[in-house]
C-alpha cells in the first residue's frame, strides 16, 4: 500500500469513529430534574391538554421511591382546558383486579362491582414521581389526565370526587391501586387534585361516588351543595368524659346545621351492644387523647354504636392520633367525616 493510500485509510477511520461517538451521545437519555420537592410551579398560563415532552421513565422504582416528596410538573397547566372524561362501559382490566391482594403486609379485597359505592374520607394526590410509569392496570400513569387510585374499586371504574370543603368536583377514571398510606381513601392524579383544590394543600376531605356508565347522574351543582351540607345530628349521642390533650376548634362544638364545613373523626370501633361500645369508649377516654363519644345509627336495618374520637382539627391531627391509638393497642381507627 502506498503512503498516500495509507493516509486516506487512517483519515477515513477517524471520521467513522467521530460519527459513532456523536450518534452515541445523541441517543443517551438524560434525566431532567424537576423543581425542588414541595415547591409550587409558576403562575398558570395557557397550556396543552397533555403534558409537555416525554415523561422521564429511566429511573428504577427503587430510585424513584428515594424521592422524599412528590411534586408537580415543571410548567403549570390550565386544568380548565382538560376535558372531563365521560363514563363508558369497559371490560375489567386483566391486571390489578386480583382479590384479595397484599401490600406492605396488609390484605385488601376488591369489590365485585362499583355500583352503589359512596364513601367519604381523605384524598391525597400523586404526580411527577410516577408520571409515565405503569399503573396497577398496566396503563401508563398520566398526571395530566383525570384519573385516580383506589384500594377496592374494580379497575377500571368511574367516580365523581367532590371536595367537601369547597364543593368542587371532578369525574375520574380509577385505573390504579392505592393509596396505601394510613387514613387515605383515594389518590387523585395531579390534574384532578388541582381541579378540585386538593393541590397544593396535599390532602382534602372528599366524597367518592361511583358512577355507572349510561345512567343519568344527579345535577352536579345540587350534589356539590349537598356534599358541603353536613348531615342532621344522629338521634342518639353519648359523650364520654375525657381530658383533652389539645383544645377543640370553635366550630367543633357548634350545631351541625350552623356550619357548612365537614367535621373529621376517628372511629375506633362499631358495636351491636351498648355495653361493649361503652367499654371501648372508656378505654379510649383513659388515653386522654380528646373527646370520645358513642354515636348510635341505623345501618341496614340494625342499630350500631360507633365509638368516635373527635371532632379533630385537621388531617395532620387525625394522622397523629391514629398512630397513638395503634401504639396504645386500641385498634386500627378509620376516618369518618360528617
Amino acid at each position: 500500500m502506498s503512503a498516500s493510500a495509507h493516509r486516506r485509510l487512517v483519515q477515513g477511520a477517524f471520521v467513522l469513529l467521530a460519527v459513532a461517538l456523536l450518534a452515541g451521545c445523541g441517543g443517551r437519555k438524560t434525566h431532567r430534574a424537576g423543581p425542588a420537592p414541595g415547591t409550587r410551579p409558576p403562575a398558570a398560563s395557557p397550556a396543552p391538554q397533555t403534558g409537555p415532552g416525554v415523561p422521564e421513565t429511566s429511573l428504577s422504582q427503587a430510585q424513584r421511591y428515594r424521592q422524599a416528596q412528590d411534586d408537580g410538573p415543571r410548567e403549570a397547566i390550565d386544568v380548565s382546558r382538560i376535558e372531563e372524561p365521560e363514563p363508558k362501559n369497559e371490560p375489567p382490566s386483566r391486571y390489578g383486579n386480583r382479590s384479595p391482594y397484599t401490600v406492605l403486609g396488609r390484605s385488601y379485597e376488591v369489590l365485585p362491582t362499583s355500583r352503589g359505592y359512596v364513601e367519604r374520607g381523605i384524598s391525597s394526590w400523586y404526580g411527577n414521581k410516577f408520571h409515565g410509569y405503569m399503573t396497577s392496570s398496566f396503563e401508563p400513569y398520566d398526571m395530566y389526565k383525570f384519573t385516580a387510585a383506589h384500594k377496592s374499586l374494580p379497575l377500571p371504574s368511574w367516580a365523581r370526587v367532590t371536595n367537601l370543603e369547597t364543593g368542587k368536583s371532578v369525574v375520574v377514571r380509577v385505573n390504579d391501586r392505592g393509596p396505601f398510606h394510613d387514613n387515605r381513601l383515594i389518590d387523585l392524579s395531579y390534574a384532578a387534585a388541582v381541579r378540585i383544590g386538593v393541590w397544593p394543600k396535599g390532602t382534602g376531605l372528599v366524597e367518592v361516588r361511583a358512577l355507572t356508565p349510561g345512567e343519568i347522574e344527579p345535577d352536579a351543582r345540587m350534589a356539590a351543595t349537598a356534599a358541603r351540607t353536613p348531615p342532621r345530628p344522629l338521634p342518639k349521642t353519648t359523650p364520654v368524659e375525657a381530658a383533652r390533650s389539645v383544645p377543640a376548634p370553635a366550630t367543633a362544638v357548634a350545631d351541625a346545621n350552623a356550619t357548612a364545613q365537614p367535621r373529621i373523626y376517628l372511629q375506633v370501633g362499631a358495636f351491636g351492644e351498648q355495653a361493649n361500645a361503652e367499654r371501648a369508649a372508656q378505654r379510649v377516654a383513659a388515653a386522654k387523647l380528646g373527646e370520645v363519644r358513642v354515636v348510635e345509627a341505623a345501618v341496614n336495618g340494625r342499630n350500631v354504636r360507633r365509638v368516635r374520637l373527635g371532632p379533630l382539627r385537621d388531617v395532620d391531627e387525625a394522622d397523629r392520633l391514629s398512630s397513638e391509638l395503634r401504639r396504645l393497642g386500641l385498634g386500627e381507627p378509620r376516618v369518618a367525616i360528617d
